[in-house]
């Protein structure tokens, strides 16, 4: 799995926003399959001009396990760094990482469209929510 300190290295070693594009649509292919049969309405995240779809389960020791696929290529790179920042942590650690800060960081703030800037903070929010949620009633695996 790529790492925040991976992405954030290779951002800085990049020139220019379309080598950067290109690197995010690598990392948008080499999320994991999503399974077709959770594309639909309960997993559709909303706020999204493109189509992403998003699961959220809890392992035995509540680490979270971030699922997530879209209809466009960008996207899903946008989605592979919220997965590298949040997938396998602790609700607790979720709620600390600052994926605004890190959105900056990586210089996405003045690069992307609103749209695509909307949709990513609308997946960082609903997975929040959710660790919130895990944080509040621990004793709930799956909500």
């Amino acid at each position: 799995m790529t790492t925040i300190g991976d992405i954030e290295e290779t951002f800085d070693l990049l020139d220019g926003w379309e080598e950067k594009y290109a690197f995010l649509i690598d990392l948008g292919r080499k999320l994991p399959p999503f399974p077709e049969e959770q594309r639909n309405e309960a997993t559709l995240v909303s706020g999204c001009v493109s189509k992403v779809w998003l699961v959220i389960s809890a392992e035995e020791d509540s680490r979270l396990r971030i699922f997530t696929d879209s209809d466009a290529h960008i996207v899903r790179g946008l989605l592979a760094i919220i997965i590298a920042a949040c997938d396998g942590k602790r609700p607790e650690e979720v709620l600390k990482e600052d994926i605004g800060a890190l959105f900056d960081r990586l210089g996405l703030a003045e690069n992307l469209s609103p749209n695509r800037r909307n949709g990513f903070f609308a997946v960082a929010e609903r997975i929040r929510a959710w660790a919130r949620r895990c944080v509040e009633f621990p004793q709930t695996k799956n909500r």
